[in-house]
């Protein structure tokens, strides 16, 4: 399915495509409950009739036996196709979520332009609440079954009745079905409310120990309730439509009640209707207000389902930022890494390749200078956006899969993203790796430390975004993970920042050594100068320009500014 495809509608209706069976059986199983929970006053007006005012304890034995089965099909239907009813909800809300992580995690980006607590909000809320069409569908038609086996069973009594109800349903479903807009309106702008109170609550928690370093927590604390109270007050806006449709669909409701009564106690009056009809006309009469709140009920849930249906399209129908090529891993070359004249915004026409077995320096004295040359080396940076080329190992960039493009270049930035979970799997990233292998990645990274301070080792837990660890030991591990992963190409960026002197000195040996395969590129992209020092080269970059290159003590030696800039 193409980007431009996916809308809330077709959300929507994939939904019932997908679960088709276990929607078709829910109808089927519900709407058999509502038949025969219909039938249950035409059944006791029958036995009035032809039991109770004959004397007939033949016919009351029957009668009885009778509604015991009626009653047995009507629970048995009722479990069975509401629970089929739930599950399909269920797996379809599964479905979505996991499509909608997968959209998020695609390494190409997205262009839905919705925030992390955004993408939280909509795989949490809305892939439920789009769910829930499948409900809608179950209800309706159990709702509509219930009705015309209503108006059928009230023809059959008195005609007049019958065509009185079969007219008069859609009348006011179609009335109820006028505020459907205004809810749709008022259930998105609650959801996108809820959402942006949660992109924010999920950013300002993020930068928690950063804004109480600078003393704006109270600053942040006022604008999160702000948002808060914005999200409330468009909520109870909701709630009030939701409430005065569900109030005028009971008002409408009880009246059209006490309408069909009303007839039916004056018919039973002229002697049109027996005793057992008229218990029959009015439990039907009443038995009918059920169905008519469920499709008011209905309206809301449809209206619900369809706000986060559309926002469920905007992430998977949003169009990828990046839009790689088919070709797979180049072979290796000598000049495993090169740009040819890329601009991209505060580059301007940078050229500089990586050969196999070098270690490359790169000093920017405009760091986001550096944040740019990172990006493109990242691969994030489309096509349009960038002049000149990036060659992997001889082969536009561009022209590689993905994939193919990360199984040769990692970059690893210096806000290091740990994740909730044992330091093993931090380090291994899901395969298997050999403890040996981690041992030395950790001992290059100089990060031994992380493992000795913690009686479990490997098997240390780490919070959320490693949170449990300093600066400077989640760099380190991150540093380990990259070079346990030990890609053809390696782009660290400011590695070191958060360690101290002497760690960043055995930092850098270890990396040297890890890093001495032939066949191996890196790049260090940093102001260090213990790092600087076990470079081959260095590429120095002002205004977005290369303006000297070469051996880091001979550039320490003859350029005064270069030598400012490490040494400060």
């Amino acid at each position: 399915m193409s980007v431009a495809e996916i809308s809330g509608g077709v959300v929507l209706r994939r939904a019932l495509r997908r679960q088709r069976g276990r929607v078709l059986l829910g109808i089927a199983l519900l709407c058999t409950h509502q038949a025969a929970e219909a039938l249950v006053p035409v059944a006791i007006g029958v036995v009035i009739d032809r039991a109770v005012a004959t004397g007939d304890v033949r016919a009351l034995v029957f009668s009885l036996a009778g509604l015991a089965a009626l009653f047995t099909v009507l629970a048995f239907a009722y479990r069975t196709g509401a629970r089929m009813a739930y599950a399909a909800v269920e797996h379809e809300a599964h479905a979505t979520r996991v499509e909608i992580a997968r959209s998020a995690l695609d390494p190409r980006g997205h262009r839905s332009g919705m925030r992390d607590g955004e993408l939280l909000s909509v795989t949490a809320s809305d892939a439920e609440l789009s769910a829930l069409v499948v409900r809608v569908a179950g209800l309706t038609a159990a709702a509509f079954t219930a009705i015309v086996v209503a108006a059928v069973a009230l023809l059959v009594v008195d005609v007049p009745l019958g065509l009185g109800v079969l007219l008069g349903v859609p009348l006011l479903v179609l009335a109820l079905q006028r505020m459907a807009p205004l809810l749709t309106r008022r259930s998105s702008s609650q959801q996108e409310a809820l959402a942006a109170t949660t992109a924010l609550a999920v950013d300002l928690v993020t930068g928690l120990r950063v804004l109480r370093g600078i003393g704006a927590q109270d600053h942040a604390a006022r604008r999160y309730a702000g948002a808060s109270r914005h999200a409330l007050d468009v909520t109870l806006r909701a709630a009030t439509t939701k409430g005065l449709h569900l109030g005028l669909t009971t008002m409408v409701n009880g009246l059209f009640l006490a309408t069909v009564a009303g007839v039916a106690g004056w018919l039973a009056l002229q002697g049109r209707l027996t005793i057992g009809e008229l218990v029959a006309v009015v439990g039907l009469a009443q038995f009918i207000a059920e169905p008519v709140q469920t499709l008011g009920y209905c309206v809301q849930l449809f209206a619900m389902a369809r706000a986060s249906a559309g926002r469920v399209a905007r992430v998977l129908g949003a169009a990828p930022v990046l839009a790689p090529g088919d070709a797979g891993p180049p072979a290796p070359t000598p000049s495993r890494l090169t740009l040819d004249g890329v601009g991209h915004a505060g580059l301007d026409s940078v050229s500089l390749h990586v050969r196999a077995g070098e270690i490359l320096g790169v000093l920017a004295y405009d760091p986001s200078d550096a944040e740019a040359l990172v990006a493109v080396l990242a691969g994030r940076v489309p096509q349009p956006e960038h002049r000149g080329t990036l060659y992997v190992d001889g082969v536009p960039a561009e022209e590689l899969h993905i994939d193919a493009l990360r199984a040769v270049v990692l970059v690893e930035q210096h806000d290091v993203a740990l994740f909730e979970g044992t330091l093993r799997a931090n380090l291994s990233a899901g395969a298997q790796v050999d403890d040996t292998v981690l041992r030395a990645a950790v001992r290059a990274a100089a990060a031994e430390d992380v493992l000795a301070a913690h009686p479990h080792g490997f098997d240390r837990q780490l919070t959320e975004r490693g949170a449990n660890l300093s600066g400077g030991q989640r760099q380190r591990i991150g540093l380990a993970r990259a070079l346990v992963a030990d890609p053809p190409v390696l782009v660290l960026h400011n590695p070191t920042t958060a360690v101290d002197a002497v760690t960043e000195g055995l930092l850098a040996e270890g990396l040297a050594s890890a890093r001495g395969a032939d066949t191996h590129g890196t790049v260090l992209i940093t102001t260090s100068p213990a790092l600087l020092r076990v470079t081959h080269r260095v590429v120095v970059l002002d205004r977005g320009r290369v303006i000297a290159e070469g051996p880091h003590e001979q550039l320490l030696a003859s350029d005064a500014r270069y030598r400012e800039e490490i040494l400060r």
